[in-house]
């Protein structure tokens, strides 16, 4: 058994600067002393479940490194984050969407030490960097809704989790207002909405492209209306309001139960989301402009 990280995985373990003052905004000041100990952590993870470290990554919330089974030299991905219970609710989604295709697979898990070990996705290219039409990203949609809901202790709402969303747009766009975002999102998450399983991070950057079409990567997940998963599809690339519409009725048109007035909805409340940041920064292209004023902003 090892007693320490070898040198070449100690030097991939280390994270860089840039990246711990990342994990410390997301985090708070517990995250840094969770990075000087990543290091003896990976070796014990790459111990137990016999994996060499190839390539490091991530940032934002978790570090992700490239690994090899020497065993059967399989590619897998070990992913680490500092907050264990970010780490357990990906597990619950992953474990739930087990026989969607669609989903990244997980391979092992150890919630406690907040490590999941994950499938390899090839060619793994983002549909953000590819492009991508909604036909062929109609049948991941339809599969993550199609899992039945798990229990309620489980996951967080999906209110709860915009309830963060607003908070952190507020934080990091200052002066821009989520009021009337948050109205909206208590209608559209009141008595009697939808209650589904959402992976409620899904963008053409956390989805690849795998041997038999999209895969999704990274849900922040949580329970709600399973048609908030769309809006980023109904609202990538869209700079007015006929090409919203066409979109919106493409895509409910693919994906069954999907309903296009509760998704025009959950796209109001999104833009507020996209748009917020880039307001703050100061862009003014078509496609921010249609946001903002989606949004009300």
């Amino acid at each position: 058994m090892s007693t320490g990280p070898e040198a070449g995985t100690a030097d991939l373990t280390t994270v860089p600067e840039e990246v711990r003052d990342r994990l410390v905004t997301r985090f708070g000041p517990d995250a840094r002393e969770w990075c000087e100990q990543l290091p003896r952590l990976v070796d014990g993870l790459a111990g137990r479940w016999g994996l060499a470290v190839r390539a490091a990554g991530g940032g934002g919330t978790a570090r992700v490194f490239r690994c090899e089974r020497p065993a059967d030299g399989a590619a897998v991905w070990l992913k680490l984050t500092p907050d264990t219970e970010v780490a357990r609710q990906e597990a619950v989604a992953l474990t739930a969407w087990r026989a969607v295709p669609s989903v990244v697979g997980l391979l092992a898990e150890d919630v406690g030490a907040g490590a999941l070990l994950l499938a390899d996705v090839r060619p793994g290219t983002t549909l953000r960097e590819r492009g991508w039409r909604p036909a062929e990203v109609a049948g991941m949609l339809a599969g993550l809704r199609a899992v039945p809901a798990p229990p309620s202790a489980a996951l967080p709402s999906l209110a709860e989790r915009l309830d963060f969303l607003f908070e952190l747009t507020e934080r990091r766009a200052p002066g821009v207002s989520t009021a009337d975002a948050r109205a909206l999102t208590r209608e559209l998450t009141g008595d009697g909405a939808p209650l589904g399983l959402v992976h409620g991070d899904l963008h053409p950057a956390n989805v690849l492209l795998g041997p038999a079409g999209p895969v999704a990567i990274d849900p922040r997940a949580c329970l709600g209306d399973p048609d908030f998963d769309l809006v980023d599809w109904a609202l990538d690339g869209v700079a007015d309001r006929a090409a919203l519409s066409a979109r919106i009725a493409e895509l409910t048109d693919l994906v069954t139960g999907a309903d296009a007035d509760r998704l025009l909805a959950w796209c109001r409340v999104g833009a507020v989301l996209i748009a917020a940041p880039r307001v703050a920064a100061g862009r003014r292209d078509d496609g921010t402009v249609f946001l903002r004023e989606l949004a009300g902003l």
